[in-house]
């Protein structure tokens, strides 16, 4: 049987054994390229990075900055576009974003939400399958602890991606997403997540 095909357990549905097979799409040689999204109404974080097996690589990354005065519908507009431009650039695999997290500002978390929309239609859009990472889980994935502060976050980005050179914190982020994929996503081949 090839290494990325996998059987879950067996269960027991009216009376019969079925045995569900799990297909990944990829082999764990093959390179996979990655796009990571830390979304944001003024930036939205971008990472591209490829995983074959444990190695990852940077390929790009950047910051979608929109104009605060504008109306939000162009915002979103400006970030779904941009987005939608860096996918067919670098022709990425899967995609991954960082979910919302609800802060005492209301008003705020809902413009997040916004955003965070708008990259998720873009990554759709792209035909990608979208996986979602809460921001505790980025951090111990890449860092080792859950509350990590930023600077922590982009020099663990800077060892394991050491030709990146990320322009911000945001879009260090967006790396460390794409890289918390990469993790996960070997795990559940090796059958661990």
């Amino acid at each position: 049987m090839p290494p990325f095909l996998r059987f879950s357990e067996t269960q027991v549905k009216h009376g019969f054994h079925v045995a569900t097979v799990l297909l990944y799409p990829f082999p764990m040689t093959t390179t996979i390229r990655i796009i990571g999204i830390d979304p944001g109404l003024n930036h939205t974080g971008w990472g591209v990075i490829d995983s074959t097996g444990s190695r990852l690589s940077h390929v790009a990354c950047g910051i979608i900055h929109t104009d605060a005065s504008a109306p939000l519908a162009e915002r979103l507009l400006a970030i779904h576009q941009a987005l939608s431009a860096i996918i067919a650039e670098h022709a990425p695999h899967e995609a991954a974003i960082e979910e919302t997290f609800v802060n005492r500002d209301a008003r705020a978390t809902l413009k997040l939400g916004h955003a965070r929309g708008a990259a998720m239609l873009a990554l759709a859009g792209g035909g990608l399958s979208v996986a979602e990472y809460a921001p505790n889980r980025v951090k111990k994935a890449v860092v080792g602890a859950g509350h990590a502060d930023k600077r922590q976050i982009e020099s663990m980005v800077r060892m394991l991606l050491p030709q990146a050179r990320p322009e911000g914190a945001d879009a260090a982020d967006a790396l460390a997403v794409a890289i918390c994929h990469a993790h996960y996503r070997a795990a559940m081949m090796k059958g661990l997540a």
